[in-house]
Parts: C-alpha cells; sequence; structure tokens
C-alpha cells in the first residue's frame, strides 16, 4: 500500500439570492490509491446552472473511474454539453484532477482558473501542454507527487471575488497565491483551506457574492494511523484479547467510556486519573491512563464529535469551537478529523446497565449508531475505517 494518500476538501458559497450552487464537486475513488476528482462550473447561475456542472462532474468522474482516457472523457463532454448561442461559450467549465496510485496527478483544465499547486509551501509552476480535444482549448499536465503538495482547484467566483468593490479587476491569482500559502503555512486540513478561501471571497463580495463561488483543495499527506476503543466487550472473558488487539496497532489510542477505561487501565496495570475540570459545562471531563493518548467519557463525548463531523462535512462552522478547545469532544475531532488517515474503531456490545434508567436518553441502539455515523462521516472525509465489534 502506498504511504501517500490524499485529503480532500471543498465548499461553496451561492450566488447572491440562489439557493443552488452553480458549481459542482465530485470525487470518484477508482481504486484504493486513485482518485478522480471533477469541479465543474456550470453557465451562469440557479437551477440551470446547478444541472450542468452536476451532468458535467457526473458524466466525466463516472467514465474516469471506470478506466476511460481523459479525451475520451473530454470529447464526451464537448459533444454532450453545447456552446450557448448568445454569449458563444461552452455551458459548462471543469476542472479534472486524476490522482494516479497516489503518486501521480493528471490535470485537465476546460475555462476554469488555473489550479495552483503548492510545493514546500511555496508556489510551483508545473508544466503544460495546450491541447485540442472536441474544438475545446484543453491545458494538460502531468506531475510526480510529493509529500506536502497542494493542489487548489477554483471556479471564476474566486478571482472574480471584490470585482468592482475591494478590487477594480477582481482577486487577482497571484494574490490568491499569497492568501494560500500564508494559510497553508498553518497546516491545516484540505477542509479548511477551502473553507478559508471561501469565507475570503464571500468577505471580499461583501457577503453578497456576485457568483458562485467554489474551491476544493487537495493535500498530498502521509498515511496516520488511529485506534479508538469504545464500550467493554459482551463476554467478560473477551476483555483481554479485546485490549490486546487494540494496544498492539500502530498509531495513537483514544479510549472512550468509564468502564471502559479502567478496563485498559486494569491491563495496562496503570491508574486512571480522572479529571475534574469542565472545559464545558455540558461535556464530561478527559482522564489519563499512562500509555493511552486520551480518556474520554464515552456517550455523551462521543455523540458530540459526531455532530462535530456532520458540520465539518457541510459548512464547517463548528470549527472555531473544536480547533482549539479541550474537552474530550474537541480533542477527539482534532485527532480523527485533522490528524487520522487510517482509523480503527474497537466497540464493546456490552450493555451498561447505567443507560438502562427509562428517564435517560441513551440506550445500547444509541451507542451503535453513534459508531455508524461517525464511520459514515469519516469514510465521507476520505477517512479508511475498520470497525470490529466484541
Amino acid at each position: 500500500m502506498n504511504e501517500l494518500c490524499a485529503d480532500i476538501g471543498y465548499k461553496s458559497v451561492n450566488h447572491v439570492g440562489e439557493q443552488l450552487c452553480g458549481d459542482h464537486v465530485d470525487v470518484v475513488e477508482q481504486s484504493e490509491d486513485s482518485t478522480v476528482v471533477v469541479l465543474a462550473d456550470g453557465l451562469g447561475s440557479g437551477v440551470k446552472a446547478s444541472i450542468l456542472s452536476t451532468l458535467t462532474s457526473k458524466i466525466i468522474s463516472t467514465m474516469m473511474a471506470e478506466g476511460l482516457t481523459l479525451e475520451d472523457c473530454v470529447e464526451t463532454i464537448a459533444a454532450t454539453l453545447p456552446v450557448c448561442s448568445v454569449r458563444g461559450v461552452a455551458y459548462s467549465t471543469f476542472t479534472i484532477l486524476h490522482l494516479v496510485n497516489n503518486t501521480e496527478a493528471e490535470i485537465i483544465q476546460f475555462d476554469n482558473p488555473l489550479v495552483i499547486l503548492l510545493r514546500e509551501g511555496k508556489n510551483y509552476d508545473y508544466p503544460k501542454t495546450e491541447m485540442s480535444i472536441g474544438g475545446k482549448k484543453i491545458f494538460k499536465s502531468v506531475i510526480r507527487l510529493e509529500e506536502e503538495d497542494t493542489f487548489i482547484l477554483m471556479s471564476d467566483g474566486c478571482p472574480h471575488a471584490g470585482l468592482g468593490l475591494t478590487y477594480n479587476f477582481g482577486w487577482k491569482r497571484e494574490d490568491i497565491i499569497g492568501f494560500m500559502e500564508a494559510s497553508a503555512a498553518g497546516g491545516y486540513t484540505a477542509k479548511t483551506l477551502s473553507t478559508m478561501l471561501i469565507d475570503e471571497c464571500n468577505r471580499l463580495y461583501g457577503g453578497k457574492p456576485g457568483d458562485d463561488a467554489t474551491a476544493c483543495v487537495v493535500k498530498i499527506r502521509r498515511r496516520v494511523p488511529m485506534n479508538l476503543l469504545f464500550g467493554p466487550p459482551s463476554n467478560r472473558d473477551d476483555c483481554n484479547r479485546m485490549m490486546a488487539l487494540f494496544f498492539s496497532k500502530e498509531g495513537k489510542h483514544i479510549v472512550c467510556g468509564g468502564t471502559t477505561s479502567s478496563i485498559a487501565a486494569k491491563y495496562l496495570g496503570k491508574p486512571v486519573r480522572v479529571g475534574l475540570t469542565f472545559e464545558q459545562s455540558d461535556i464530561p471531563p478527559i482522564a489519563e491512563i499512562e500509555g493511552v493518548d486520551l480518556v474520554t467519557e464515552g456517550v455523551i463525548t462521543v455523540n458530540r464529535v459526531v455532530e462535530y463531523a456532520k458540520d465539518y462535512l457541510r459548512d464547517n462552522k463548528s470549527y472555531e469551537q473544536w480547533s482549539f478547545r479541550h474537552d474530550g469532544a474537541s480533542l477527539i475531532a482534532r485527532m480523527l478529523f485533522e490528524e487520522a488517515t487510517d482509523i480503527n474503531f474497537f466497540v464493546g456490545r456490552a450493555v451498561n446497565p447505567a443507560h438502562q434508567n427509562p428517564d435517560l436518553p441513551i440506550n445500547f441502539n444509541i451507542k451503535m449508531n453513534l459508531v455508524k455515523e461517525l464511520s459514515e462521516c469519516l469514510v465521507k472525509m476520505g477517512k479508511r475505517i475498520k470497525v470490529s465489534y466484541f
């Protein structure tokens, strides 16, 4: 398995007054280490633009995931999408980033702002070959990937930001590069970088975007394993086996739940030191066990992590809360969302007697559902997930 992987994140802001975005991003895993990312920008805004961009990105990503060549995909799009009779321009523009075995990137660009590549934190002027496919001028690039390479794909709503307001001629490419170089130096995830770029576009538009603006960031990074233990096993005799498997795994170890942490402490032969400080009034304090990276309460804490995960996949508004706080939920969120790429869940099926109180909104099914929801969210973030039940 390749040591490198792709961290992919994107965000859009709609044209003022529109409920639908005229841009669309599609991410399709072609194989374990190969991914197709398509950013399409439909002509105009609203419903028509949304349909055109969605159609374009779906056609391209599906065809490429099935192994067709870039040329075949572009020719199909050229034949499928007509040219606007009034403006004389294509109904949809697009950018394709094809990651091959996480060692090579193929980029195809048609009428979208050119992809920005940051290498070692600075703008890298990658080679581009101009070609004509289906009567359309296309730029093609093939780049050997390096760790920490950061690709920034944009719709034209980004360089148009501030046009006639903050800037006479919009937000120039070199200014966007400078902004992203400064932002990338913070070591942020792809999702956070795309959020920062779109939030800045929205600010330059004065909160009333004159065009749909979308940014998709793809960051090449090394794989980081992480392990999370949640709940004791249904059979007490399985405790040692569960702990042995959990602690034998490479990477950091997170233990969630009071009973679970007691079992882990007994296995390690170390005491549990429970914190008494509430970082947040509604999130129980964290604890410490020597040999464990993070020890937290169970259901309440994990439930908050699920809320953060769902928001992360939408507008990422909760980032300002969990990015710096030191409560259990915030610490888990940072470890799973920002650090980890491969996550192993070890989930105990034991029924907690404390959860059988009819006055409490917690039961066995809720715990299982939390694991299911969190796993699904992490998969959408591009993480590799393995869940083992005991």
